[in-house]
């Protein structure tokens, strides 16, 4: 068996605001052959855990979904792909951002404000879709005033749930992140 070998540098076909899809040439055994992917900003997700071990979940309009739909907070680490696109050429550490970007979002999405988040796990979608998502339990946070949300987004609820209650919520068609679903549930599993 032959891992894959990258040749060269990759090439962008197609930049988009927040998608790029990239070329980059691989040798297998003595052959070379072109793979293609798409790439997209990584985001970041909170569990955010309070002092009764309840867990905080929004309930938000989806456009994807043309509904409603519960949700981990979080948001993106990068406004722009060509800000992710730079820092991947400088070789900037990715986690430092996320971990900015994601007491950003405490403050706009859970009216919190966060002190020393902890990586739990980062979550790869796959080989053809590069899409990383973070996930940070939060535990040690003070409560905020109502803040502004971005635009576009249409937060309804913050609900704090029990751990029997995101179980059951995770394994329901009103939780549709499933990648989001299955962290939660290893959390869950690991945590009570």
């Amino acid at each position: 068996m032959s891992i894959p070998q990258k040749i060269g540098e990759e090439k962008i076909v197609y930049q988009g605001k927040i998608i790029e899809v990239v070329e980059q040439c691989m040798k297998i055994w003595d052959k070379e052959k072109v793979f293609e992917f798409a790439r997209r900003s990584p985001g970041t997700r909170m569990i955010v855990v309070n002092e009764h071990n309840e867990i905080l979940i929004t309930k938000e309009w989806r456009s994807e979904l043309n509904d409603y739909d519960y949700r981990l907070p979080g948001g993106k680490v990068f406004d722009t792909l060509e800000e992710y696109t730079t820092s991947l050429q400088h070789q900037d550490d990715i986690l430092q951002h996320a971990i900015q970007w994601v007491t950003k979002e405490a403050q706009e999405e859970c009216w919190i404000a966060i002190t020393n988040p902890e990586l739990f796990a980062i979550s790869k979608c796959g080989a053809t879709v590069v899409w990383d998502l973070y996930y940070f339990v939060v535990t040690n946070f003070t409560e905020l005033e109502h803040n502004e949300l971005e635009e576009g987004e249409h937060i309804v609820g913050r609900e704090r749930m029990t751990s029997s209650a995101v179980k059951t919520l995770c394994l329901s068609d009103q939780f549709s992140e499933e990648r989001s679903a299955l962290i939660l549930l290893k959390y869950l599993e690991t945590h009570t």
